[in-house]
């Protein structure tokens, strides 16, 4: 892989209705989505694309499929690019989530068998270091809010924040290869000893 073209899934069904979901295969996209993916595939119209990836979660592949729409361009399904789990939020309204995410380290378990952010670290360098070893120069990966701010954050070096920045919807950043390298690299060792980037010093 040369570069990679890495985007959230385009506005969901629970993104209207605020709450989570981490488990396959969850809400689809809704109409103002399928408007922001078709949008995406136009905007990407003047890229090289050689391979197509998503999460297992419908808003993911949808938002990829409408992005490639008339293109042949091979797709693949991978679950390392799957949104954190969400355990006992699952369903539920993601200030719930975000109020017990903002209180707790990121080794913290996840109330109801949910991923701790450290091991979501983990598996998005996984994800990030499989892509490394691929064939085709440009990818373009459709994911989630996490997993993209982890991994654009971690491309300059930067370890997981408590408190994340929002990431746009079907807006694809661009990562050469080099920045992919550091973010697998920055993940995997953040996970190994997780203190959040922001966490305030002393104390």
């Amino acid at each position: 892989m040369k570069t990679l073209l890495l985007a959230r899934h385009a506005y969901s069904i629970g993104n209207a209705e605020d709450v989570v979901n981490g488990v396959p295969p969850g809400p689809g996209l809704s109409a103002q989505g399928v408007e922001e993916a078709q949008e995406l595939g136009r905007r990407l119209a003047v890229e090289q694309i050689d391979l197509g990836v998503s999460s297992r979660l419908r808003r993911a592949s949808e938002t990829l499929v409408a992005a490639l729409a008339g293109r042949d361009v091979p797709r693949l399904t991978e679950p390392l690019f799957d949104e954190i789990g969400f355990g006992a939020f699952e369903g539920r309204p993601l200030a719930e989530y975000r109020v017990w995410a903002r209180s707790e380290p990121p080794g913290a378990e996840c109330p109801g068998g949910g991923e701790t952010r450290a091991a979501a670290a983990a598996r998005i360098a996984s994800a990030l270091s499989s892509l490394l070893r691929r064939p085709e120069q440009v990818i373009l990966v459709v994911s989630h809010g996490l997993p993209v701010r982890y991994a654009l954050d971690a491309s300059d070096g930067r370890f997981p924040e408590q408190k994340l920045a929002p990431v746009p919807h079907a807006v694809a950043h661009r990562l050469e290869r080099p920045e992919v390298e550091r973010a697998a690299e920055t993940l995997a060792g953040w996970a190994a000893h997780p203190v959040f980037g922001n966490a305030p010093i002393g104390g």
